[in-house]
């Protein structure tokens, strides 16, 4: 897994940039009602979403939590009103926001009930008609229909921690509503067989392939022996859900 305090600096760089934080922000402000006047991101990395959101609904106030300091500290640069803090226990009251963001995180979380706990503490904190916005089946969204996505095949988990009914279920146990879902590009994360495999030694895809013993080692030999491993694929396509807050 990623050591996201030594990422900061090059993060943003490396995942997209602008493009790719705008269409997220779109997507999430979409599935937020605009009355609302309070939004807090979780999980907020360097902030670059979190700032496209606060810019594109200037009348929201805009929030960031994350357990990085490194990515925090970025984030603070951007929006200013970031907590360094574990989202699983926020330092908020409950009952006080109008809307929780959690943009490419929950997939991250592969303790046993870390992403319940997520989402029990996002419950918490918002408001009767409050939303929980937040990215599903993260992994998958870079499947495209490319080479990569067969020699991947194989290896698989059936149960990422962010599977669309996981985090569903997790939210009807805490009382929360299904209110709608998005989609957005990933602009600039097209993989290549390359920086997959790279990733697949670092560990992360521990949450959705099974690789028991040498099975990483031999996964990443597959994978730069694809044609044009140098080269990268479709851009991928993430999906959003959103979770309401009864009155």
């Amino acid at each position: 897994m990623l050591d996201y305090d030594a990422e900061a600096a090059r993060y943003d760089a490396t995942r997209g940039g602008l493009p790719r934080a705008r269409a997220a922000a779109e997507a999430v402000l979409g599935l937020v009602p605009p009355p609302g006047r309070t939004l807090l991101d979780i999980g907020c990395g360097t902030g670059s979403v979190t700032e496209q959101i606060a810019l594109a609904r200037p009348g929201l106030r805009v929030f960031g939590a994350d357990a990085s300091y490194g990515m925090a500290r970025v984030a603070r640069q951007r929006i200013g009103a970031v907590a360094l803090a574990d989202v699983r226990r926020l330092p908020v009251a409950a009952g006080t926001l109008d809307a929780v963001s959690a943009v490419w995180l929950l997939h991250l979380l592969r303790g046993d009930g870390s992403v319940g706990e997520v989402v029990a503490e996002a419950a918490r904190v918002l408001r009767p008609g409050g939303v929980f916005v937040t990215t599903v089946d993260k992994d998958a969204g870079h499947d495209v229909g490319s080479d990569i996505d067969t020699v991947l095949a194989p290896y698989l988990s059936s149960r990422p921690a962010d599977a669309a009914d996981v985090v569903t279920g997790y939210a009807d146990t805490c009382g929360l509503e299904a209110a709608g879902e998005a989609g957005f590009t990933g602009h600039g994360q097209g993989r290549s067989p390359r920086s997959t495999a790279r990733a697949v030694l670092r560990g992360d895809y521990a949450s959705r392939l099974a690789l028991p013993g040498t099975a990483a080692a031999r996964l990443a030999e597959e994978l730069t022996a694809l044609p044009g491993a140098g080269a990268s694929r479709p851009d991928p396509a993430y999906r959003l859900l959103a979770f309401r807050r009864p009155y």
